[in-house]
């Protein structure tokens, strides 16, 4: 770690990333898939309605994105506090 970064600024950082993640990840599970489910009834795709999509495939496919998007940016977070691995 840099000299003039503090380790509880990475960390904090760090939990901040993950939480929003995983906040992100419940809203279209859990809302889009369960909770919103009868607003998004209306909405066709793919032959099904939105929120069924949400609940099978929706969510999959934003955890996928989510998982490249935080080694992503940790490995930025990990570069602008010195402790990358390269």
């Amino acid at each position: 770690m840099s000299e003039n970064k503090d380790p509880r600024e990475y960390w904090a950082a760090n939990v901040r990333l993950i939480l929003i993640s995983l906040v992100i990840w419940a809203v279209v599970s859990f809302g889009f898939g369960i909770v919103l489910r009868p607003l998004l009834a209306g909405i066709s795709v793919g032959g099904t309605d939105l929120g069924f999509w949400f609940a099978q495939q929706g969510s999959i496919l934003v955890f996928l994105v989510l998982i490249f998007f935080y080694a992503w940016r940790m490995n930025r977070l990990d570069r602008e506090y010195g402790v990358d691995e390269e």
